[in-house]
């Protein structure tokens, strides 16, 4: 190991483990100071410049502070492809590229596609990617994901329509949509205890939480929004909290949809629900 990602590890054994500090720093030293892969895998010595060392002390101190890399980095990994982020949207998850992966295999053609709570715009966007004939169109609350998620899309050259609305406060719809997606806050208060300080103290509340009293708020109404927006044989699919699989299936279920599947994640957790109307 050369003496650039010894220190590195050094100053920040204390809050990150073995296997975190490893890939942090080669996204350091490759992606953000400029080093050379060969010459970093090789662990051959490295010196900065002056410069790029005031650049590390920054890097080491946002860090040492939580923040998560990917907001220092300024975007993020998810399905292949490079989407901006800030502390306004959520960093995208490997649960939601499952969820992603499963809509593109079972789902093509001339779709009309809307994704609920959007974020960064990577739902919406990658499935317009991935299914080139769908019609895409993707809502979120906040305008300062709303500014970003359009920035993704004309960075990743996609032609989602975004806007402005509230799940809670939609007026009725002309438009139909063959898919609804959706994945929205679910963790409960009582969660934040296991939660780390780089997820709690950075990234954006509004996309997180749910109140105690109702964690299916969300799915409620998203639900009932879907029942008159899907055609018959329409489809939603939901990023579930791993503790609530059945709770949303039954919810669903009263409402009215069929074919209700819970979907486990890579880690063996409920992860994902689909239904049909």
């Amino acid at each position: 190991m050369n003496r650039l990602s010894l220190y590195i590890r050094q100053s920040l054994q204390s809050i990150y483990s073995p296997q975190e500090l490893k890939s942090l720093t080669r996204t350091i030293c490759c992606d953000l100071l400029g080093v050379d892969a060969i010459d970093f895998f090789l662990g051959k010595d490295i010196h900065l410049s002056e410069n790029k060392q005031k650049e590390l002390e920054t890097i080491l101190k946002r860090l040492r502070n939580n923040e998560p890399i990917q907001y220092i980095r300024g975007y993020a990994d998810f399905f292949g492809l490079m989407f901006s982020v800030a502390p306004g949207v959520l960093i995208p998850r490997p649960e939601t590229e499952e969820l992603v992966d499963l809509i593109i295999k079972e789902n093509a053609g001339a779709l009309r596609i809307l994704d609920i709570g959007t974020g960064s715009g990577c739902i919406a966007i990658t499935l317009a990617k991935k299914i080139p004939l769908a019609t895409v169109s993707a809502w979120d609350i906040s305008e300062e994901a709303l500014a970003i998620a359009r920035q993704n899309n004309s960075q990743l050259g996609t032609s989602v329509s975004f806007c402005r609305e509230d799940i809670f406060d939609v007026i009725a719809k002309t438009e139909f949509y063959d898919i609804i997606v959706s994945n929205p806050p679910y963790i409960t208060s009582l969660e934040k205890e296991e939660m780390d300080a780089n997820v709690l103290d950075w990234e954006p509340e509004l996309a997180l939480f749910v109140p105690d009293d109702d964690p299916l708020y969300f799915y409620r109404s998203i639900g009932r929004f879907g029942m008159e927006s899907l055609p018959l044989g329409g489809k939603i699919y939901f990023e579930i909290n791993q503790a609530y699989g059945d709770k949303v299936s039954f919810l669903l279920k009263t409402i009215g949809y069929r074919d209700i599947c819970v979907i486990k994640d890579l880690f063996g957790k409920d992860r994902i629900i689909k239904a049909c109307k």
